[in-house]
């Protein structure tokens, strides 16, 4: 144990508080309440932690909805992931600071200014929290789609720090003298660790699954081809997605002024300003609408130089010279290009028709036919005028976009976004022999996940990445799991036990020495 004026205790106190005194009894009362709102907000800030990595799967849509507000692209997502990080360690470190202090029996006088980042950091959560459930609800069921993923895990992890917080509820349990109070602490840790040990109960996941029984892996889908690593939607990204063995390229086709299909996926008032130089090349030109710019006017456009200058997914150091050279001078493609691309490689073609009118569907219908691709390598997705166009070219693959139309069509094709679908509905699905695509996934655990639950292909902006992959992130049999559970359960109960034991025997020792020095003082003083 440190001395009273050690270096080690003066320092940790100063750290905490910033005071190098002994406080007042009425701070020591008013800091218990300050350790209790410690250690909520930082439960609060691993929380909020786990929620901006799970979401990082879909940062674009972030990203997005800040360009389209902001008119500026920038990854803020990244810049969320940074501030929640550094929120997430300071709290961590000053609780465990707390913990220390406690230890030491020091007294526990937070200072204002922590106080102070503590109620920010509440109200950064608070307001990202807000801007989730009113901006961005669905991604609520990404956060519970990855409980799935890490249950196991978090369930071990939580199993651990219970067993390490356990020797402290102890000395506390211990020091106090009032019944009611050890009543009320045995209760609430008694329920927080029955809850922790049997929440293995309530785990479902797809990839607690004999080896055997794993589904084969998912085929690959280019999102706009390689956007990770070269400018979306471009020849250059979709050829750079042929390395990475995608079965299709996915796109977006929009009609110019000469109606003439090509690919881009911004439209209406961000129409080209996000990937393009059409704000230099047509300063004062109303583009907000496709058909407001000639074919001949948009060859005129750069289209991967934004790429190498905002660098969206942090990739642009990995791109040697020679490649940065040819993304700085892609143009904007024409649908016909990306169909000779696909049939000189087998691939097939899914788009999104971006103003889906009959003149629309007619003449992007018209272009494939002339370009002399297979039929049978056209993933039709647009929903309107379909039964036109199966009239006209019956050999295209009709894909649906809900359960509902392609039951009605009794069509064998869906795709959807990977969290529209549980493990179960996919496994159902895939018995009645439907292809199910699910978008755009593009971290491995999410991959795992949609893996393990038999999902025939996802489409990607990170093919590269996905493609090096053998196998799940993991898979373990459902009675491997249990043994584990059962046995990491009672050992911690083991220590737990253990602690309590060594914890009251020496409060006990402590109790009785005491007593005896009380005895002896009366002896010395005759």
């Amino acid at each position: 144990m440190m001395s009273e004026d050690s270096c080690g205790r003066i320092c940790c106190r100063g750290m905490y508080s910033c005071n190098w005194r002994h406080p007042s009894e009425r701070k020591r009362k008013c800091s218990c309440c300050w350790l209790s709102v410690l250690t909520a907000v930082s439960l609060l800030t691993l929380f909020w932690m786990y929620v901006c990595l799970m979401a990082f799967n879909d940062r674009e849509d972030v990203n997005w909805k800040a360009f389209s507000i902001l008119k500026l692209w920038v990854n803020w997502f990244m810049v969320l992931i940074v501030i929640t990080a550094v929120l997430t360690i300071y709290c961590i470190l000053l609780l465990v600071f707390a913990l220390v202090q406690f230890a030491l029996k020091e007294p526990l006088d937070l200072h204002c200014l922590h106080k102070l980042f503590l109620i920010l950091g509440v109200v950064f959560i608070a307001l990202g929290t807000t801007g989730i459930s009113l901006q961005w609800k669905k991604e609520w069921h990404t956060i519970l789609l990855s409980l799935q993923a890490t249950a196991p895990f978090l369930q071990m992890g939580g199993v651990g720090a219970l067993t390490l917080v356990s020797c402290l509820v102890f000395q506390v349990f211990h020091r106090t003298r009032r019944i009611a109070s050890k009543i009320l602490i045995m209760v609430v840790f008694a329920g927080v660790s029955v809850a922790i040990f049997l929440s293995p109960l309530l785990i479902q996941s797809p990839c607690l699954v004999e080896e055997k029984q794993l589904p084969p892996k998912p085929a690959l889908i280019g999102h706009r081809g390689a956007p990770m690593l070269t400018p979306e939607n471009t020849l250059m990204s979709f050829r750079r997605s042929v390395e990475c063995d995608v079965i299709a390229f996915e796109t977006d086709v929009q009609l110019s002024k000469d109606r003439v299909p090509y690919l881009m996926h911004d439209h209406g008032s961000h129409f080209l300003r996000r990937t393009t130089d059409v704000l230099q090349k047509f300063p004062g030109k109303d583009f907000n609408h496709s058909t407001n710019l000639t074919w001949e006017e948009l060859q005129e456009l750069n289209a991967g130089d934004w790429f190498l200058k905002t660098d969206p997914f942090c990739s642009v150091s990995h791109l040697s010279e020679q490649e940065k050279k040819t993304a700085g001078n892609q143009s904007v493609p024409s649908l016909l290009q990306l169909l000779d691309l696909a049939k000189s490689h087998n691939t097939s073609v899914i788009f999104d028709l971006k103003n889906d009118d009959s003149n629309d569907t007619s003449d992007t219908v018209n272009t494939i036919l002339k370009s002399g691709i297979p039929h049978d390598l056209i993933l039709w997705l647009p929903p309107k005028h379909r039964v036109d166009v199966r009239e006209v070219a019956p050999g295209f693959i009709q894909v649906y976009n809900n359960m509902s139309d392609m039951d009605l069509d009794r069509g064998d094709h869906l795709n959807v976004k990977y969290s529209a679908l549980s493990a179960t509905e996919i496994g159902e699905l895939r018995n009645r022999n439907v292809s199910v695509n699910l978008w755009v996934v593009n971290e491995p655990w999410l991959f795992s996940l949609l893996w393990c639950s038999g999902a025939s292909s996802v489409t990607t902006n990170a093919c590269s990445l996905l493609q090096d992959m053998t196998q799940p992130d993991w898979t373990m049999r459902p009675d491997r799991y249990r043994m584990i559970w059962i046995t990491v359960d009672l050992g911690s109960l083991l220590i737990m036990v253990t602690l309590f034991i060594l914890q009251r025997e020496r409060e006990a020792k402590k109790m009785i020495f005491h007593l005896e020095s009380e005895r002896s003082v009366p002896l010395l003083t005759l």
